[in-house]
C-alpha cells in the first residue's frame, strides 16, 4: 500500500478501541478503563488516548501469539520474531538490544511482570493474555502513575474476574502440529468468588527443529463485603521453546524451501515464572478510598544466544517484592485526587557462558575465548511518590495535572575477575577481549515526570483532548554492567521523553472514531557504538493515528485503523561518511495498520475478515537497505453448533503471502536477515460453556 493512499485512509479513520466489543457492549460510551488513571473510568472521559480489546474479542481471535490481539490497535506493532518471542513498538520503532524493553511498560493488572531495571524484550510471554478479561493500551508516556519504562506506552493485561461465574473449556488444533487447550472455571457464593484458569499450547513449528510448549495457570480469589474489596492472584507460566533464529540472505524469506531452514537447530529458550499480587481496597472515609497492592515475583530463564558469535548460553534469575499504595480522594466528584507511593526491592543474577572456542575466525577465537563471560548479582531498590488531580472546570471542560518523583538504586556485585580479560584473568589477543566486566559498584538515578492535559466535550457524542507529558526510563541492569570493548564504566543517564498530543474522538449508535496526533522528543537515547553503550543520542517522533468503526443495521461492522509516523535520529553521528541526523530510525515503518470486516449472518454466527498491512522500512541506521513491507489477510468464523457448544475456524494469511515478521541488516559481512512470517495456516476447534 503506498504512502499517499495510507495518508488518505488515515485522515478519515484511525486508532482502535475494542473490536467486536463495541457492538456487543453497546458502544464505547459503556466501556470502562483502568490503565490511564489507575482507577475505573469511562473511556470517553479519559484525557489522552486509550485503546482496549475485550475478553469476548480475545476469545474470538483465539490468539497463538499476543501480536494477534494487538494488531487491531493503531500505533502498536508487535514483531513476533520466532515462537513466543516478541519485540514491541508503541509510537516508536522496533527497539532491539540491551535495555530496549525499557522503552515500554508491560503489566498484568497494573503490576509489571519483572522488576524495574530487569526488563526483558520477550517478557510479554510471562503475561496471561490468552484468557484475559481485556487488554488495555496507552500510547505515549504514562510515567506519572507507573514510573520508569512507561515512556513510549503501556500494555496492561486485565485478568478475567469471577463475574457471573461462567465456565468454559476449548480445544483447538491446526497447522504444523499446533494444539491448544483452554479452560476456566468459576465459583461464587455471596461475597466470595474463585476463578481457576489454565492454558496449554503446543506448536510443532513451521521452521525445521523449532516449536514450543507453553503452560499457564492462574488462580484468582475475590472478596467483597461492601466494606473491604480484595482480589488476589497467583500466576504460573512455563515456556520450553526450540528457537529458529534469523534467516540470513537477501529476500530468502520469499523462498518456500529456504524459509523453513534452521541454521541454529540447537537454539532454545526455557523460562519459568511465579507471580502473586493482590488489590486491597477500602473506603477510609466518605470521600477517601485506600488501595494497596502488594506483590511478589520469582522467575528464571535459560536460553542459547544464537544471535551472538559462539552461541553462548545465558541464565538469569530474579526475585522481587513490592507494593503500590494510593489514596483516592473525592472519586466521582468534580475534583478528584490520587496520591500515593510505590516501593520495590529486587535481586537478580546473570551468567553468560560459551562452551566452545569459535573456530571459523582467528580474531573471534582470540577475542571471544570459551568460558564464562559474565557472572554478576544486582540488588535494586525503588521508591516513588506521586500525585495526580482531575478537575471538572465546567460540564464540558476538565483538566488534569500530575507529578511523580522516583529514586532507583543499583548495588552490583561482580562474581568474576573484573576487566577486559577472560574468566581466568588472562588478556586476549587482537587488542583485547570483547566482553568487559566492571568492578563492584553502586549506581542511583533520580527522575521526575509530570503531565498536564484537558478534555473538552464538544457535544453529547464528540470530545477533544490534549495532553503534555514527560516519560523516563532508568538504564537497565544489562546496559550498566554487561559491557564490552574495554568499557569499564557505563557513563549513561536516564532516557527522557517529552510528548505532546491532541485528538478528537466520538461515539454514536452506529459509529465510533478517534484521531490523534503527537510529537515527541527524546534525550539521552542509549545506543551502541561498536558495542559500547553511550547515551548522547536524541530522536524525534511525529505521527498521526486513529480508528473509525461503522456498525451497519444489517449486523455488519467495518473498522479501519492506521498509523502514519516518522521516527528520526536528531543528533550528529557519522557511520563512515553518512550522518545519522535526520535519517529514519531502523525498523520504523512510516505506515501500518489493519481493517476488520465483521458480519453476523445469523443468530449466534459471526465471521471476521482482517487485512493487515505493513509499510516499508529501513533495516539499519544509514538507511541504505530497506524491507519492502507486506500485506496479508486473516479469516475467522464462529458458530453455535448446539446449545452451549461453539465451533470455530481460522485461516491465517489466506493468500499465502511470503513476508518477514521483522527484517534488519547485520554488519561484519552478515548482511540482510529476517524472522520469517508464517505462510497460510488453518486452525479449528470447539468450545463448551458450562
Amino acid at each position: 500500500m503506498n504512502y499517499k493512499s495510507v495518508a488518505l485512509l488515515s485522515v478519515s479513520m484511525i486508532s482502535l478501541m475494542p473490536v467486536l466489543s463495541m457492538a456487543q457492549d453497546g458502544g464505547e460510551m459503556d466501556i470502562l478503563t483502568v490503565t490511564s488513571t489507575r482507577s475505573e473510568k469511562l473511556a470517553t472521559d479519559v484525557v489522552g488516548n486509550q485503546a482496549s480489546v475485550s475478553g469476548s474479542e480475545i476469545e474470538f481471535i483465539s490468539p497463538t501469539h499476543i501480536n494477534e490481539i494487538l494488531q487491531g490497535i493503531s500505533g502498536v506493532n508487535i514483531s513476533r520474531n520466532n515462537g513466543q518471542e516478541s519485540l514491541i513498538s508503541l509510537r516508536s520503532p522496533i527497539f532491539t538490544g540491551a535495555g530496549a524493553c525499557g522503552a515500554f511498560l508491560t503489566a498484568q493488572d497494573g503490576i509489571p511482570p519483572r522488576a524495574a531495571g530487569f526488563c526483558n524484550v520477550n517478557e510479554l510471554f510471562e503475561s496471561f493474555a490468552e484468557q484475559a478479561g481485556r487488554v488495555e493500551v496507552v500510547r505515549g508516556p504514562g510515567s506519572v502513575l507507573y514510573g520508569s519504562n512507561a515512556m513510549h506506552g503501556i500494555i496492561n493485561i486485565i485478568s478475567r474476574d469471577v463475574g457471573d461465574a461462567n465456565s468454559s473449556a476449548s480445544m483447538e488444533a491446526g497447522s504444523w502440529g499446533y494444539l491448544k487447550l483452554n479452560a476456566t472455571g468459576a465459583y461464587k457464593d455471596g461475597n466470595t468468588g474463585l476463578r481457576v484458569t489454565g492454558s496449554f499450547m503446543h506448536d510443532g513449528g513451521y521452521i525445521e527443529e523449532s516449536g514450543f510448549n507453553q503452560q499457564k495457570g492462574q488462580i484468582r480469589h475475590e472478596f467483597d463485603n461492601g466494606d473491604w474489596k480484595i482480589s488476589s492472584n497467583v500466576l504460573i507460566t512455563n515456556l520450553d521453546q526450540d528457537t529458529a533464529p534469523y534467516l540470513v540472505g537477501l529476500d530468502l524469506y520469499k523462498d518456500p524451501i529456504a524459509a523453513r531452514t534452521n541454521a541454529e537447530p540447537e537454539a532454545y529458550r526455557k523460562a519459568k515464572s511465579i507471580r502473586y499480587w493482590s488489590t486491597i481496597s477500602k473506603n477510609v472515609t466518605d470521600n477517601v478510598r485506600w488501595q494497596f497492592s502488594p506483590y511478589a515475583r520469582t522467575m528464571d530463564m535459560d536460553f542459547r544466544m544464537h544471535f551472538l558469535p559462539g552461541n553462548p548460553t545465558e541464565t538469569n534469575k530474579q526475585t522481587s517484592f513490592g507494593f503500590q499504595n494510593a489514596f483516592y480522594i473525592n472519586e466521582g466528584s468534580d475534583f478528584e485526587l490520587i496520591a500515593g507511593f510505590d516501593g520495590e526491592m529486587a535481586k537478580g543474577e546473570l551468567t553468560q557462558t560459551q562452551t566452545e572456542t569459535i573456530g571459523y575466525s582467528a580474531f573471534l577465537g582470540a577475542t571471544i575465548p570459551a568460558g564464562k563471560q559474565y557472572d554478576y548479582e544486582v540488588d535494586t531498590k525503588l521508591i516513588a511518590g506521586y500525585i495526580r488531580g482531575d478537575f471538572n472546570v465546567t460540564d464540558q471542560l476538565s483538566v488534569i495535572g500530575g507529578i511523580r518523583v522516583e529514586h532507583m538504586k543499583y548495588d552490583y556485585d561482580n562474581r568474576m575477575v573484573s576487566g577486559r580479560v577472560d574468566e581466568n584473568g588472562n588478556a586476549c589477543g587482537f587488542g583485547g577481549c570483547r566482553y568487559t566486566r566492571p568492578g563492584d559498584r553502586e549506581d542511583s538515578f533520580n527522575n521526575v515526570s509530570f503531565e498536564a492535559g484537558l478534555l473538552y466535550k464538544i457535544d453529547e457524542h464528540n470530545s477533544f483532548f490534549s495532553r503534555y507529558s514527560r516519560g523516563f526510563r532508568a538504564p537497565q541492569v544489562s546496559e550498566l554492567y554487561r559491557l564490552q570493548n574495554g568499557q569499564l564504566v557505563a557513563d549513561i543517564d536516564s532516557v527522557k521523553l517529552d510528548s505532546i498530543e491532541a485528538g478528537i474522538r466520538g461515539v454514536n449508535d452506529n459509529y465510533s472514531y478517534e484521531v490523534s496526533a503527537y510529537y515527541m522528543k527524546k534525550d539521552n537515547v542509549i545506543f551502541q557504538d561498536n558495542r559500547i553503550n553511550v547515551d548522547n543520542g536524541k530522536s524525534k517522533h511525529l505521527g498521526v493515528e486513529g480508528m473509525f468503526e461503522y456498525r451497519f443495521p444489517i449486523d455488519v461492522s467495518v473498522r479501519f485503523n492506521g498509523s502514519l509516523a516518522k521516527h528520526t535520529y536528531d543528533f550528529d553521528y557519522l557511520s563512515g561518511a553518512i550522518n545519522w541526523n535526520g535519517l529514519d530510525i531502523d525498523t520504523a515503518p512510516r505506515n501500518f495498520g489493519s481493517v476488520q470486516l465483521n458480519w453476523s449472518p445469523a443468530d449466534k454466527v459471526k465471521a471476521g475478515l482482517e487485512w493487515i498491512w505493513m509499510g516499508s522500512y529501513f533495516m539499519e541506521p544509514t538507511n541504505t537497505y530497506k524491507y519492502e513491507g507486506h500485506n496479508y489477510f486473516n479469516l475467522r468464523i464462529e458458530a453455535e453448533a448446539m446449545e452451549n457448544v461453539d465451533i470455530f475456524l481460522r485461516v491465517m494469511n489466506i493468500t499465502n503471502v511470503r513476508y518477514a515478521e521483522r527484517a534488519d541488516f547485520a554488519p561484519f559481512g552478515v548482511g540482510e536477515r529476517y524472522f520469517v512470517g508464517k505462510p497460510r495456516a488453518v486452525y479449528g476447534g470447539a468450545r463448551v460453556r458450562f
